[in-house]
């Protein structure tokens, strides 16, 4: 779909007096352009409507009808950016939002946990013979890569990957007893969703940790469903990875606690070797 509103912030620059004119209106107002006609939108602008025209088709679009068709998609698609309410402005004031933010979400995230699902998820990971840790983006990307790091340390044979076709490939040539565990915020990475897929032709137990009743909720084999509410300031950063981490963390301290004295002796095989080669002490953090 053709961003309107993106590409006249982009191109402004590059468009004559008149085009830039144009684009001036309709960014100042969308709303009150989708209700002007041809006519009215080139009095506006003190231009022709033949001008508004060559300005339309400038933009990829047939006609202004269509123009007008486009620019409401724009419109409706990411309505929070056109009008972003007023946030904090101080360090402090930006500081106790983002906390307060992580906080209520870890907490929101708790409340609707599925302690149930978690076992059995853990259940599968410790019989497991192998760990395809898989998502794509942002936020899934890191999760999948410090799910990795996580459960290695337990000793588990665990490899991450976040790209795409890599992902559809190893699952399909994947080994008997491989679990394969993803990661999707939205849930609605329909890439990740198709590898998935291929995972289950192959009989591959699929642990999936993405919101409830999303495209990747559907191939899940045991579902790790994560609640919480997107902020609506769209320059804090999004609280939800932390609800992800938060689950994360909680499945690896299940596994451990299941697999017992066989996490603990790889555990304590890493701790030596930092102590003895970085620390010097046994106060820091495994490896983190």
């Amino acid at each position: 779909m053709l961003d309107i509103v993106g590409l006249l912030q982009t191109e402004k620059d590059a468009f004559t007096r008149s085009e830039r004119a144009l684009t001036e209106i309709v960014l100042a107002d969308v709303d009150s352009v989708l209700k002007m006609s041809i006519v009215d939108l080139a009095a506006h602008a003190d231009v022709s409507p033949p001008t508004v025209t060559r300005f339309c088709r400038r933009l990829g679009c047939d006609s202004y009808a269509d123009f007008k068709v486009r620019l409401a998609q724009s419109r409706f698609v990411g309505q929070r950016y056109f009008a972003p309410s007023s946030g904090p402005s101080s360090v402090h004031e930006i500081a106790q939002g983002v906390v307060n933010g992580i906080q209520s979400t870890i907490y929101d995230a708790f409340e609707h946990l599925d302690f149930d699902a978690i076992e059995r998820a853990a259940e599968s990971l410790v019989k497991s013979s192998f760990v395809l840790s898989f998502g794509s983006g942002g936020s899934s990307s890191m999760i999948a890569n410090e799910a990795e790091a996580r459960l290695f340390r337990l000793g588990l044979k665990v490899s991450a990957s976040t790209d795409h076709q890599v992902q559809m490939m190893r699952a399909a040539s994947a080994p008997s007893g491989t679990v394969v565990l993803a990661f999707s915020l939205s849930g609605n990475n329909l890439p990740l969703a198709k590898a998935l897929a291929v995972a289950g032709e192959y009989g591959l137990t699929r642990i999936v940790v993405s919101r409830a009743g999303s495209a990747l909720a559907e191939q899940a084999d045991v579902l790790l469903p994560v609640h919480w509410r997107e902020n609506q300031d769209i320059l804090r950063p999004t609280p939800g990875r932390y609800a992800f981490l938060a689950t994360l963390d909680i499945l690896s301290q299940t596994i451990a606690a299941r697999l017992g004295p066989s996490a603990i002796a790889s555990m304590r095989r890493i701790k030596h070797q930092l102590v003895v080669l970085r620390d010097g002490d046994d106060a820091q953090p495994l490896g983190d």
